[in-house]
């Protein structure tokens, strides 16, 4: 089995970078959102006093309880965690000694208390899938203090095996995002044609998002087909044995978040999930030079691995000509797809597939933790080491078998027979460590949105309710002839929330009401959080929300003149929500409920922590995220490359 040393490396250093994007990017959100005169205040949290370190991991563990005992207010103790987790990603990606598991211990607690009292605006796939990625990055970075005397971090034997848990999470993450996209049932997924909505309807699209959506309609069915293909069948391929196959794998899994990145703007979610992806390489893929013992591998070792290679791709394609009936169309100018198997076939498929998939995770780390075991005893030189590398390998396979067990639960979701047959003691172990987000289940896109038009939330200002005027966002669509932009990897939270409140109605988007008030009372923190406010001098006194159905325009419609054409057309559906106004008591009421007309805490003495938090504030404000995002990741890229040319 092939050495993972500078694969380890490699996802340290890429999940440094997630970490930076994630802290970066909430950092100047956070007085619009969750500030004192946010739309939702962390302040009106209430946390439960704690006497222990159990008591503190057993509830809703935040370090944010501690901000009192250092004269800071609620929103500045976020500001002061978020500065931190800049700071330590940013060390860890320039720096290669602090990639230990003190420094991602660090970071996953951060962001972990960050998500805490995130409430509405940290209810994304991506955030729990950064807070159990974050977490194996604990188990997979080395256990040491070199940082202090700038000493190269060592190669571990049970590496192998920590980068398992990384790969079980990319085969759970990618598998059951495309098995849900069928059990949803959606026809959209069904027929292949999602692609034909997704570039509309998808939350902020960028500009080649609408040259994607016209594309030629075979070629979006043949993606959605590749998809399926990509999702469900290939993952397979992550635990065989033979390094062709992984790196295929890992090409077509990059492949296709390239091309969502492309598209689509996912903030830090397609990055994460590449990082994921490096789990399936090895040290040969990271050297210039073939490794010694890819030479010495025999005739028929290599026979065995051509024929192994050959026959998986050809049953690659047995697949696509089988179920999915790929076929040439009218003057082979064309290919066709059809799913070819019923709903209960794929029912039946999925029952019998989960099992087996659980019977081949334990498989393969069986075969982590044997081959570590057996390295150790190969590569040490004298007992004492052998002893000591075999106790290391042993405790990293308790804690990965516990990881593979409990990780079960949130997985077997996708097949409720799987799930029910699950032994009862190991649900209860999964209850006990779910609120810390170890491991969760994951099914991105299940259901295509916009089918009959991308829904959108138009929310409108008047003062004498005739001349009404709109409220632009920084980034989602709203101003027909704004161009879309590229804005990942900076995730605009509220222009994210906006996408789903379309989707519904306010009465479940209670934040909504918050976000209204803010602007009839023309709160500063939030008006940063949009681009443009028809009211600078003065809130209006009414407002509402209209319901919208945008779609792009056509070809035709487009001129070469980006600036002078609509990239859209709406037609309005109706009203989203009544007219307000800021002293309506009904809407005082709710907000009154809500502790939003809390009194805001006040820092009862400012010391030097306090001076130098909020002299950071002043400094940067809320600046446009992606600039400042890019900017710092700019400045630690720059100081790789220097390090790396000059050998430092």
């Amino acid at each position: 089995m092939a050495l993972v040393r500078a694969t380890r490396d490699a996802f340290l250093w890429c999940m440094a970078v997630i970490y930076l994007f994630a802290f970066s990017s909430f950092y100047v959100q956070i007085p619009g959102l969750l500030g004192d005169n946010g739309i939702l205040p962390a302040r009106v949290i209430e946390f439960k006093e704690v006497n222990s370190v159990a008591e503190f991991f057993r509830g809703k563990p935040t370090l944010l309880r501690l901000m009192p005992f250092l004269g800071l207010t609620i929103e500045k103790g976020m500001d002061l965690l978020c500065l931190l987790g800049i700071l330590l990603s940013f060390l860890c990606m320039t720096i290669k000694s602090f990639r230990n598991s003190i420094e991602y211990g660090a970071l996953w607690l951060l962001y972990l208390s960050l998500y805490q009292v995130g409430q509405t605006f940290f209810y994304f796939q991506w955030d729990i899938l950064l807070l159990e990625a974050g977490f194996l990055s604990i188990l997979v970075a080395p256990l040491n203090m070199y940082i202090l005397i700038w000493k190269t971090v060592p190669y571990h034997h049970h590496d192998n095996i920590s980068l398992f848990l990384v790969k079980w999470l990319l085969f759970r993450l990618m598998f059951a995002s495309g098995v849900v996209k069928l059990t949803s049932m959606c026809p959209t997924w069904w027929g292949l044609t999602a692609l034909n909505y997704h570039f509309e309807s998808q939350c902020i699209p960028t500009p080649l998002a609408w040259y994607a959506h016209h594309l030629p309609p075979w070629l979006l069915n043949l993606g959605v087909t590749a998809t399926f293909l990509i999702e469900i069948v290939i993952p397979f391929l992550f635990f065989a044995p033979i390094r062709h196959l992984r790196r295929f794998a890992f090409y077509t899994q990059v492949l296709l978040q390239i091309g969502i990145i492309l598209t689509g703007n996912y903030n830090f979610f397609n990055l994460l999930t590449i990082t994921l992806c490096v789990s399936l390489l090895d040290d040969d893929f990271f050297q210039k030079r073939k490794s010694r013992r890819s030479k010495q591998k025999s005739f028929w070792y290599r026979v065995a691995d051509w024929v192994l290679t050959v026959a998986a791709y050809g049953y690659l394609i047995y697949i696509l000509v089988k179920y999915f009936s790929l076929s040439f169309g009218p003057g082979y100018t064309s290919l066709r797809t059809k799913i070819a198997f019923t709903k209960t076939e794929f029912s039946d498929w999925l029952a019998k597939t989960v099992p087996y998939t659980i019977i081949l995770g334990a498989i393969s780390l069986g075969i982590e933790i044997l081959v570590s075991l057996v390295r150790c005893w190969q590569s040490e030189k004298t007992l004492f080491r052998r002893l000591t590398s075999s106790f290391g390998v042993c405790l990293m396979a308790g804690v990965a078998a516990l990881m593979f067990v409990v990780s079960l639960v949130p997985y077997t979701v996708i097949d409720v027979k799987s799930n029910t047959n699950l032994m009862p003691q190991i649900k209860t172990w999964h209850r006990k460590l779910d609120h810390l987000h170890l491991t969760s289940s994951y099914g991105l896109f299940r259901v295509m949105t916009g089918v009959g038009g991308r829904p959108e939330v138009i929310i409108e200002g008047s003062n004498d309710m005739k001349d009404w005027k709109e409220y632009h966002f920084l980034y989602k669509p709203g101003n027909l002839t704004e161009r879309p932009v590229f804005v990942a990897p900076h995730q605009p939270r509220l222009d994210w929330q906006m996408w789903f409140a379309a989707l519904g109605n306010y009465q479940h988007n209670p934040w909504l009401l918050t976000f209204c008030y803010r602007l009839l009372t023309g709160q500063p923190e939030v008006l940063q959080l949009i681009k443009h406010n028809p009211f600078p001098e003065k809130p209006p006194q009414y407002l509402r929300a209209k319901l919208h159905h945008y779609h792009y325009t056509s070809p035709k419609q487009m001129s070469v003149k980006y600036s002078k054409v609509d990239w859209w057309t709406r037609e309005s559906v109706n009203e989203y929500l009544p007219i307000l106004v800021k002293n309506d008591q009904g809407l005082q009421e709710w907000l009154q409920q809500n502790g939003i007309f809390q009194p805001i805490e006040k820092v009862k003495h400012s010391n030097l922590l306090v001076k130098a938090v909020s002299t950071v504030r002043n400094y940067f404000g809320q600046p446009e995220g992606f600039t400042f995002v890019m900017s710092i990741f700019s400045a630690g890229l720059t100081i790789n490359l220097i390090s790396k040319y000059f050998h430092y």
